[in-house]
């Protein structure tokens, strides 16, 4: 199953109930950094069971919106998504955006669409063409296709967990500075 719907009788705990307001820091940046690797495998195995389908575009498509939700959830799980960032303090949000540039995170902190997605998925555009290209192949191709659309997936996913986690970095870092600067007498 490709998304999730929670049922209305299920129990929601309090870490859910109450978004994360601050980006995580200090040791928690590791252990949500293996959920959210976790996550991306998850995810990547299921791009790859639909990826043996042998149907020219749906990989792609399935991809795409996996892939947008995997994105969110991950920001989400860091403290990074834009509506958290938005919550900050002024001074910690552009401290956030400042940190997720100096590290290349496109997506970090960003509302993210199908068309922002779509313009990551292009810059791999070469491997999701030989993907498509080898499902034309009975049954070697569709395990070929499966493959490279599991590497991909993962690949993908797992560089943004990594630009989260440095981000995430980042700010506590610049988070101690700046609170050393202000506790510092004048």
């Amino acid at each position: 199953m490709l998304f999730r719907r929670k049922r209305k009788d299920e129990l929601v705990t309090e870490a859910e109930a109450e978004p994360r307001v601050e980006p995580v820091s200090g040791a928690e940046i590791e252990l949500v950094r293996e959920r959210c690797r976790e996550m991306v495998r998850t995810r990547a195995l299921m791009a790859a069971g639909v990826a043996a389908v042998p149907l020219p575009g749906l990989d792609v498509l399935s991809d795409l919106t996996t892939f947008t939700v995997l994105v969110e959830e991950v920001n989400k799980e860091f403290g990074l998504s834009q509506e958290q960032i938005e919550r900050l303090h002024p001074r910690l949000r552009i401290l956030a955006y400042q940190a997720a540039a100096s590290v290349g995170g496109m997506l970090v902190g960003k509302l993210v669409t199908r068309k922002l997605v779509l313009l990551v998925f292009r810059r791999v555009g070469i491997r999701i063409a030989a993907k498509t290209v080898a499902k034309l192949v009975p049954i070697a191709g569709q395990v070929a296709s499966a493959a490279i659309g599991f590497a991909l997936f993962r690949k993908m996913g797992d560089q943004h967990v990594e630009a989260c986690a440095k981000v995430a970095r980042e700010l506590a870092s610049l988070r101690a500075i700046d609170a050393g600067t202000e506790a510092a007498p004048a």
